[in-house]
């Protein structure tokens, strides 16, 4: 490989940006193509189909043969809250091959002793979004009932095209949390795409049960994004 194609392929993957390292099988030249960027010709759908599945393959393009080498960032968990939910969710989300991570300020729920193995930071939400900022495999459930909390963690997933974007509480108090996201600029398309109540109607009543309808509808997301970004897509050719 190219070293500067390995160099920007490894700064890609470190920015959690979903890059192809393309092959041309023919002459064996290479370049790093990120999800985004604009290629030419038949070529391009191959590529968008290819991100799409994260699957690594090769292509033959007007009789010739390219290896497009998928490079996708692992699915990421952000839960606002250190709530009894969260305790439940987190080894859920290990054995479900998340990265998962809890923000949450009130330094009384936000213990490692409630959450040993988790990567946890007590700290407000603005804090901790300026060094660890979300992007579009990133999926954000906000379960604390807090306004003061969850509302700017929304507002970033909601921008960020978080493929997933989940909230605590009853129809009366999202209609409440609706509001409050149009004064901050919001549009209902965006505000329309967040998943309240949280989680998959299983009839969930105790935190765990909760817990595993909303992993069950974070998987969901993610193995749909395929859809999702496939008519972006489209909106965009």
């Amino acid at each position: 490989m190219d070293p500067y194609c390995l160099k920007k392929l490894n700064q890609e993957r470190l920015a959690r940006h979903a890059a192809i390292l393309l092959t041309d099988l023919g002459d064996g030249r290479d370049r790093v193509v990120r999800e985004g960027d604009p290629v030419a010709g038949p070529l391009r759908d191959a590529i968008n189909q290819a991100f799409l599945s994260g699957t690594s393959k090769v292509v033959e393009i007007e009789g010739r043969s390219f290896f497009l080498n998928v490079h996708l960032p692992p699915p990421r968990l952000v839960v606002i809250g250190a709530v009894h939910i969260s305790q439940a969710l987190a080894p859920m989300a290990k054995l479900a091959g998340y990265d998962m991570e809890i923000i949450d300020p009130r330094t009384a729920f936000a213990t490692p002793e409630r959450f040993p193995d988790v990567r946890l930071f007590a700290e407000w939400p603005q804090d901790s979004l300026q060094a660890r900022p979300f992007d579009r495999y990133t999926a954000v459930a906000a379960v604390t009932h807090d306004p003061k909390i969850d509302d700017l963690p929304l507002e970033r997933a909601l921008r960020a095209g978080c493929f997933y974007v989940g909230a605590l509480g009853s129809r009366k108090t999202h209609a409440k949390r609706v509001e409050r996201l149009k004064t901050l600029g919001l549009n209902d398309e965006q505000i329309g795409s967040i998943h309240a109540p949280i989680g998959l109607d299983i009839g969930a009543a105790s935190p765990a049960e909760i817990a595993v309808s909303i992993m069950g509808e974070v998987i969901k997301a993610f193995r749909a994004r395929s859809v999702q970004t496939a008519l972006r897509l489209e909106k965009t050719a």
